[in-house]
């Protein structure tokens, strides 16, 4: 094969390899009916959470503003209204500058909810989303049932949370 050819053939080839390769691809993203992993992090007060069969919902913020707007909304339902539907809050703080963490965890800290931090690369990679929305997982023993969209600033989450999960 001449040159002027073979380009073209390993361009498209190695487009393949990388789509294949990406990571959060929908084939290696959370979906309806599949497992969500166990994972273990730390909460804003440096408490323990491990992911278990118990949790029916998990809520992921993955960008600052989204999740300032998620933590207002959440501290307006009080305290107990993630706990009475055994549904864990998740933000993102993976790429956070020390800096940053500096005034973002004494902040948190000031929730009454509690915010499982996201910190461990990859950790997040797996889940779907959405933009300037929050993910909400509904799951079964673990086991992804619906993948629903918040956006806190326009839409009541118990209208997607509600307490009968």
């Amino acid at each position: 094969m001449q040159p002027r050819r073979l380009l073209p053939v390993v361009f498209l080839a190695l487009v393949a390899l990388l789509g294949v390769a990406a990571p959060g691809c929908s084939a290696d993203t959370y979906s309806v009916g599949r497992t969500v992993a166990p994972f273990s992090a730390k909460d804003q007060f440096g408490a323990a959470f491990q992911l278990g069969p118990e949790t029916r919902a998990l809520l992921i913020s993955f960008d600052m503003a989204t999740g300032r707007k998620a933590n207002a909304k959440l501290s307006a339902l009080g305290k107990e209204f993630l706990p009475q539907r055994h549904a864990v809050y998740v933000a993102n703080i993976e790429g956070m500058p020390a800096m940053g963490r500096m005034f973002a965890l004494p902040k948190m800290r000031s929730y009454a909810h509690r915010i499982i931090l996201a910190d461990e690369a990859g950790l997040l990679t797996p889940f779907p989303r959405q933009e300037k929305r929050v993910t909400v997982l509904l799951l079964q023993k673990g086991k992804v049932k619906a993948i629903r969209y918040w956006d806190p600033e326009a839409e009541d989450l118990a209208s997607i949370l509600p307490a009968k999960l």
